[in-house]
Formats: structure tokens, C-alpha cells, sequence
């Protein structure tokens, strides 16, 4: 998939500038699909080229102007189109901790664990997070209340997703220190 389409689902919220999709994007799709801002404005320069969204200027005092996009009827078609496919295939673990982890024998043990609570620590700090978030979102109601009254339940349940991906990663490092204390007291 490329960032097309994370672009195109960025913009159902409404219409947002380059700015404030990067905002967007560090919120509530970077717990599946990161970029930077520099990729999201060439990104958001082809889907206009494309006429899958339209950009519109606004003037500001003591400010440059900011362009404001929003997706045409071909985007909306277009993202339908792409939601309805299912994805080619299933998610690949792409993890740069884990070819270390793999090659971690040999290595110093205290350097192996120092990775691994950083790697806790980071995802921490992104359950926390997304757990404003999801309160953000909730804004005082329950679940139930949300899901019955908000437009779209996309976006809170990518938010679910990247809760339960971000709370394995932490277990999964409790365990890997569980496990590296134990080998280390064995001898």
C-alpha cells in the first residue's frame, strides 16, 4: 500500500493543511502508518495532480499562506474502492530490535537489556499516548455511547489496534528480561 491511501483516510476528518495532516498523521495513524511531513506535502502534491483532492488557498496577516486540502468525489471513489480489496498480503514484523535480539549472543548481556527497556519504555509511553487519545475521543462517554453516536468508528478502532500492538510489545519485553535474568542467574 503506498501513503495514498493513508492520505485519502487522513482527509475524512475534513478538510486539514499540510500542517495539520502531520499533526493527524503523529496522533492517530502512526501506530500503523508513519511519515514525515516532507513525504505527506509530496504526497498530498501528487493526489491534487491526481484529482483526488483539491487544495484551496487560504490569506493570512504575518503568516504564509496556508493551502487547505480536502478529497474530491474521485478520492472518495477511489479510497472506497481501495477499502473494499482485501490487502494483498498478511503484516510483516519489519524490526530492527529483533535482528539484534537474534544476534544478541555473544553480545553484552547488560547492552542486550538496556535495548530491550528501552524499547518498554517507548511503548509506554505510546499505550499512554493513545490512551489520552481514546479518552479524547470517548470525550466522557462510554464505548457503547461513542460507537452508537460517532460518525466513523475507523479511526477509534486503528487507536484499539495500536493500543494492543504498543501493550505486546511491552510483555513481550517483561518476558525477554524475565527470560535474559534468568539465563544470567543460571550462570
Amino acid at each position: 500500500m503506498s501513503l495514498k491511501y493513508a492520505v485519502l483516510a487522513a482527509l475524512l476528518e475534513g478538510e486539514a493543511s499540510g500542517y495539520e495532516l502531520s499533526k493527524i498523521f503523529d496522533v492517530s495513524l502512526a501506530n500503523f502508518w508513519p511519515a514525515t511531513p516532507q513525504q505527506l506535502y509530496r504526497e498530498l502534491e501528487r493526489l491534487a495532480q491526481d484529482g483526488l483532492i483539491e487544495a484551496r488557498v487560504v490569506r493570512q496577516e504575518r503568516r504564509p499562506d496556508k493551502r487547505l486540502f480536502t478529497l474530491t468525489g474521485a478520492g472518495r471513489e477511489d479510497l472506497s474502492a481501495f477499502a473494499a480489496v482485501p490487502p494483498r498480503r498478511p503484516t510483516a514484523l519489519r524490526d530492527e530490535l529483533m535482528v539484534k535480539i537474534q544476534a544478541m549472543d555473544g553480545a553484552d548481556p547488560a547492552a542486550t537489556r538496556e535495548l530491550i527497556e528501552e524499547r518498554m519504555s517507548w511503548s509506554r509511553g505510546k499505550v499512554e499516548r493513545y490512551e489520552r487519545i481514546r479518552d479524547r475521543l470517548l470525550d466522557g462517554r462510554t464505548e457503547d455511547e461513542y460507537l452508537g453516536e460517532a460518525e466513523r468508528i475507523g479511526p477509534y478502532l486503528t487507536l484499539l489496534g495500536g493500543i494492543a500492538f504498543e501493550e505486546t510489545n511491552v510483555r513481550w519485553c517483561e518476558r525477554a528480561l524475565e527470560l535474559l535474568e534468568r539465563r544470567t542467574a543460571a550462570g
